[in-house]
């Protein structure tokens, strides 16, 4: 304890690394503040009721990424979800289009250039993505929000769509002038905000066995995040130096987790879809698709996960975890930089060898990666069935999903912090 209190102490007379902890406080503030900020005319209460009452569990999941703006129908209605597929989007263009391609061999000049149109890009997904979430809530529940035409529409699409603009602006402010990466920040910020909630209706709902189980699970998981995310596997390298003629030994790090949260993304988009589509198909006058909505929420109902649901949201997790690594991850690349360095991986020959190597274990990384991703989205659900008894389900204070991003947000702060405090000691020097 004394040790924390030392290191909490010497952060705070470091000016500059103070001043930078005050200011994304600040930032992640005002997101909150924002976040309370109601659009007029909806009937927020109702919406409220929409999402906890009736445990909607489509609009749980929107409702959780968004850090509950959407149960306030706020101007941050969409938080930063038109952002992160904006990303998502360049990230696929830029194996698909070759401009793109070679915009990410310039360097820092070719990053700002992407970086550019994936803001220019957020624009119009957040106009549309607006008219699609307005529609979906007005679609449980007609007259909750109002409408009218597309023209009426308008001015509260062009509202969300500004707010979505304004956070993705402030997630900026926080990775130039503040700490850590805006972003990540501003969901880890909205995740954390609905723990309280959470709490609350655990102690007001739940015995004191169940919310013990609930926090010793909580605290497991946590453990299991932990462990996995900071894994790796160390692939030596031995560097020649020519001029004393030795050589120098090094490791490649390997990530387990190489490919992070987008996969669950994917995922939960994925699986949300059908949910979403069957509330549009029930409320059609075709009995043909009243049946199809039907089957869908008993079958595919994210609120009461059946076996084939959990198969399948465990199923895409991994294939996504294999697409977005062999996106982000090249071999050959790799194997280049290696042999330019002057280095080589025992036993393998630089060049082909080297670059078939690296991807047969990446390959394998992948593998229980994708297990993992997959196990700590799908676990939970079992978790909490268990605990519940079966039928009388729990809910975890933060989901599986979200336990992730909260554990790789708090571990780069404690990385950049503990940088910046290494640099402050070397300066002194």
């Amino acid at each position: 304890m004394d040790k924390l209190f030392t290191t909490l102490k010497h952060i705070w007379n470091i000016k500059n690394l103070r001043n930078k902890i005050i200011f994304t406080l600040f930032i992640l503030i005002l997101f909150r503040v924002l976040a309370h900020v109601t659009i007029p005319g909806a009937n927020v209460d109702q919406i409220q009721f929409l999402i906890n009452g009736q445990g909607n569990s489509s609009l749980s999941v929107l409702s959780l990424l968004t850090g509950g703006a959407m149960e306030n129908f706020s101007v941050v209605l969409m938080g930063l979800t038109p952002y992160i597929n904006a990303s998502i989007i360049m990230q696929l263009l830029g194996v698909i289009v070759p401009s793109i391609e070679n915009l990410k061999k310039e360097g820092d000049s070719g990053q700002k250039k992407i970086n550019q149109y994936t803001r220019i890009l957020t624009v119009p997904l957040a106009f549309v993505q607006s008219y699609g979430m307005i529609t979906l809530i007005n679609q449980y529940q007609a007259g909750i929000v109002p409408t009218g035409n597309f023209v009426d529409m308008i001015p509260m699409m062009l509202t969300v769509t500004a707010g979505t603009v304004l956070l993705m602006w402030l997630g900026e402010l926080i990775t130039e002038k503040g700490i850590g990466n805006g972003i990540s920040l501003i969901i880890f910020a909205g995740i954390v905000s609905t723990v309280p909630t959470q709490i609350g209706g655990a102690l007001q709902s739940s015995s004191a066995p169940v919310i013990l189980a609930l926090i010793i699970a909580t605290f497991l998981l946590t453990l299991f995040i932990i462990y996995v995310s900071e894994a790796d596997r160390r692939v030596p390298v031995i560097y020649a130096t020519r001029a004393s003629k030795s050589q120098h030994k090094s490791f490649l790090p390997l990530k387990i987790n190489q490919a992070g949260m987008i996969p669950i993304i994917f995922a939960i988009s994925m699986v949300s879809f059908p949910s979403i589509f069957a509330q549009f198909a029930g409320n059609s006058d075709n009995p043909t698709f009243q049946k199809i909505g039907e089957w869908i929420i008993g079958n595919f109902n994210p609120s009461s996960p059946t076996i084939w649901y959990n198969l399948i949201y465990a199923g895409l997790i991994i294939a996504f975890t294999y697409f977005y690594v062999s996106i982000v991850f090249d071999p050959k690349k790799m194997a280049d930089n290696i042999q330019k360095r002057g280095g080589f991986i025992p036993g393998y020959r630089p060049g082909t060898e080297t670059e078939k190597f690296l991807g047969d274990t990446m390959g394998k990384l992948c593998f229980w990666g994708g297990l993992f991703l997959a196990s700590v989205a799908v676990l939970p659900l079992f978790i909490e069935r268990l605990i519940g008894g079966g039928a009388n389900s729990v809910s975890l204070f933060i989901s599986g999903a979200g336990l992730i991003i909260v554990v790789s947000v708090v571990l780069d702060l404690i990385r950049r912090i503990n940088s910046q405090l290494v640099m402050h000691d070397y300066e002194k020097l």
